[in-house]
């Protein structure tokens, strides 16, 4: 049977917790974790904190469903149309690769409307495809349709070509 990854709410501030879980439990799992600034008293430091508040992703198929539901700590699975949401191995693969090149990325809950059809040519992101919501001098932000987020890339705009320019509709005319 084929898997799927899949994204489980977790508790408050277990998610690093459920990925050690998961890990020994066989199952592979994935805790996107985004260095983070803070500033606690005097000292400044850095820290790792999961990108997605109470999410880890986690590849099985259908009949283990039921099982990863049960470890204590999960909620329970990201749903869509009364469906668990199936989040696409290229999404994956954006946030790692994102993530791999990008210091204090920035998530935003996001209505998906994108306007143009790009494809980043250059960086963590290339050969990826997205509906982009926003370009300006050096943002890109990535849809992450399946999970209803955007991501904040810097990346120069040379590295960016539209591959399909879709014309924005003029609803006062309709």
């Amino acid at each position: 049977m084929d898997k799927n990854w899949y994204a489980v709410y977790t508790k408050p501030r277990l998610e690093k917790k459920i990925a050690e879980t998961l890990s020994k439990m066989n199952f592979e799992n994935y805790c996107p974790l985004n260095t983070a600034f803070r500033q606690p008293k005097e000292r400044k430091k850095n820290i790792q904190e999961p990108l997605f508040s109470s999410y880890v992703f986690v590849k099985a198929n259908e009949n283990e469903l039921f099982q990863i539901r049960s470890i204590d700590g999960i909620i329970n699975f990201v749903y869509w149309l009364h469906k668990p949401v199936v989040i696409s191995n290229e999404e994956i693969s954006a946030i790692k690769n994102f993530l791999n090149e990008h210091n204090y990325a920035r998530l935003e809950k996001s209505l998906i409307t994108g306007n143009d059809k790009t494809k980043t040519t250059n960086g963590a992101l290339m050969h990826i495809e997205n509906d982009m919501s926003d370009t300006s001098k050096k943002v890109v932000k990535v849809l992450l349709p399946s999970l209803g987020y955007t991501m904040t890339a810097q990346v120069e705009k040379q590295n960016v070509k539209i591959i399909v320019n879709k014309p924005s509709v003029d609803h006062a005319a309709i």
